[in-house]
């Protein structure tokens, strides 16, 4: 005779959850989050009734698209039935049909490309006029047609906060009586309690672009944000997600734990100075999407090094780090210091 055994998944972060005797609750060994046995078994239950109805949209979507290997740099790149052959954005080397991608990659939501090719390749070369030392070739048109429209996968989460904050706050007043300057400092004990909830909080799932690029592209406006089918994906090209969500749920965590604190600090403005004693902040609820969000993205090797621009498909806002064409600087600095011993032998010549 067998015995069902429950098992239950984080409500933050996904990841098995372990019984604690002592708490008497389960807690997350990835995340270390706590939950008593009533909040899983809740949590568990709205999961399970989402997977059934993704599981529909997801046997879809794993015969819909074609997924294509780069074999030198390994990236994994997802497009529509239609596509033939295509090339890898990250190296620009030619990629091969490898089959089909498990259903489970579906994402749930797309914000489309709002932003057309000729418009990113106008904010690319905006960008460029403003630096001087870049090498000839990166702004070639040879370069632009490495430019590619691509999905970036995206975890997006619904966060919800409890915060607790102490601090001893002071406010000060002074005025002169009897030719006297007299000052009053008052002192309180300052107690903040707080639930807060963070809308879309985004972090990228791909490991082979920086976070940090993707951040400086935000934000994106989820009101554009439309319900997933394979046609956006129609000449553009998507990245398969190699970073799950139980992986992300640091990032995530650290952005609503540092807005929250920013939050309640906030609240204390009205004081003259502020010196918190207690910052507690727990996450207690994470809700996720996976989506697709467009980004026009092109990399560049110069001198052994790749470097990465990036524009929000969506806002157009963009970023990157222009590699340096250190003949250009050097000729300019040799031309500055030619100038200066000139002008040095000139003003020697005129007060000889």
């Amino acid at each position: 005779m067998s015995e069902d055994v429950q098992q239950y998944k984080c409500p933050n972060c996904a990841a098995e959850l372990r019984f604690n005797p002592k708490k008497q609750g389960f807690v997350c060994e990835y995340c270390e989050s706590f939950f008593t046995p009533e909040e899983c078994k809740a949590a568990n239950e709205q999961m399970n009734e989402k997977e059934k109805q993704e599981r529909p949209r997801r046997e879809e979507f794993a015969e819909g698209n074609n997924l294509y290997v780069c074999p030198s740099c390994g990236a994994e790149l997802v497009t529509d039935k239609n596509t033939a052959a295509t090339e890898c954005y990250y190296c620009h080397n030619p990629v091969v049909l490898k089959g089909r991608l498990d259903g489970e990659y579906r994402p749930a939501r797309v914000i489309p490309f709002q932003i057309t090719r000729q418009d990113a390749e106008a904010v690319f070369r905006n960008w460029c006029k403003k630096r001087w030392f870049l090498p000839k070739d990166f702004m070639s048109e040879s370069q632009l047609l490495h430019m590619a429209g691509v999905y970036v996968p995206f975890w997006v989460a619904d966060s919800s906060v409890h915060g607790v904050m102490r601090a001893v706050c002071k406010k000060s007043r002074s005025w002169t009586s009897g030719g006297y300057r007299y000052t009053e400092v008052k002192e309180f004990d300052v107690f903040r309690d707080a639930g807060i909830h963070f809308h879309g909080i985004p972090a990228d799932g791909s490991s082979k672009i920086e976070d940090e690029l993707m951040e400086a592209i935000e934000p994106f406006d989820y009101d554009g944000a439309v319900d997933f089918e394979m046609a956006y994906l129609s000449g553009f090209l998507s990245d398969k997600y190699d970073v799950n969500k139980a992986q992300v749920f640091p990032r995530i965590r650290n952005r609503a734990v540092n807005g929250s604190d920013a939050l309640l600090r906030g609240s204390m403005s009205g004081y003259d100075s502020v010196r918190v004693t207690q910052s507690d902040m727990q996450v207690l609820r994470t809700d996720w999407l996976y989506m697709l969000l467009p980004v026009w993205f092109m990399t560049y090797q110069y001198q052994g090094k790749q470097y990465s621009f990036a524009i929000n498909g969506q806002t157009g806002k963009q970023a990157g780090t222009p590699p340096l064409a250190t003949g250009k600087l050097l000729a300019v600095c040799a031309a500055v210091a030619g100038a200066f011993a000139l002008m040095g032998l000139f003003w020697g010549w005129l007060l000889a």
